[in-house]
């Protein structure tokens, strides 16, 4: 009879290669658009942002032939035209919904529990945070120029009719536009991060409105300590980047700089929180 040689065999290990970061970026783009509710709360928003800034611009279209001379004097005299591109309300709402949208890209993956099996496929979490950031900066920023160039197109176009639409080259214009787009993305980052922290779908969008919309709402700027914390505030930011007027008639008065500043810090800050935030927590 013959042995069988049962020595064991060397196996050599086979090392899987490293996830490349545009494939990260590749793969949290399709987890993004797999989601029907992605398509349609970014139309949803759209129309409702837009309607609020045409509703403006349709009730000084409407009313303009019963304004008095005066009235109508001072609303070109102060570019109050520029208003109507953009105003409050729907700033209010461009904040909660890419705020809500930021927090839900997070929290949705620890609802269902596939955080975990993400985390497993792809080990360097920082990588994977950073880019799913990245995704839902490019989706936001994409979907506040839509909403804030239809806007400024849709109220000039409206007032035009009144011969008091302005156009984009007018001073304070292109800014406005631009600052405007530039919210969505802003909050949508800052919401990722309260997702981050938060984990949990409600409590995230709650945090969120409690940080962008409540806490700005009861800082006045009639003391130096609260108008300093409210400028910090991307609200009292986007205010005194849309504001067509002049930086005086106020308490503390500060520079648009200043405001840019504000922007670009939250996103930063927002960015890094979300990308620290998962290193040693999965649920």
């Amino acid at each position: 009879m013959t042995t069988l040689d049962l020595s064991p065999v060397s196996m050599t290990p086979v090392a899987e290669p490293r996830s490349r970061f545009r494939d990260l970026v590749g793969s949290e783009w399709l987890k993004l658009w797999s989601l029907r509710s992605t398509g349609w709360s970014l139309l949803l928003a759209a129309l409702a942002v837009v309607a609020f800034n045409f509703g403006t611009a349709w009730d000084h279209y409407r009313y303009w032939l019963q304004y008095d001379a005066a009235s109508r004097a001072e609303f070109v005299a102060n570019d109050m035209a520029l208003w109507d591109a953009f105003t409050y309300n729907a700033a209010l709402v461009l904040i909660l919904a890419s705020a809500s949208m930021g927090a839900v890209a997070v929290v949705g993956e620890y609802g269902s529990g596939l955080i975990r099996t993400t985390f497993t496929a792809v080990p360097a979490r920082g990588a994977l945070m950073a880019a799913k950031v990245l995704v839902v900066t490019v989706v936001q920023a994409l979907f506040g120029a839509v909403v804030a160039g239809a806007s400024f197109w849709s109220t000039q176009a409206m007032l035009s009719a009144r011969d008091v639409g302005l156009p984009l080259t007018h001073p304070g214009a292109a800014r406005i536009v631009v600052a405007s787009a530039l919210l969505a993305p802003v909050c949508a980052v800052v919401g990722m991060a309260v997702g981050a922290l938060l984990r949990r779908s409600a409590v995230s969008i709650v945090g969120s409105f409690v940080l962008l919309l409540l806490l700005p709402a009861v800082l006045t700027d009639r003391r130096h300590l609260t108008a300093v914390l409210a400028h910090a505030t991307p609200l009292h930011a986007w205010q005194r980047l849309a504001d067509a007027g002049p930086p005086g008639g106020k308490l503390f008065p500060w520079t648009a700089g200043g405001a840019w500043l504000v922007f670009a810090l939250w996103a930063l800050g927002g960015a890094v929180v979300t990308v620290l935030a998962v290193r040693g927590r999965d649920q």
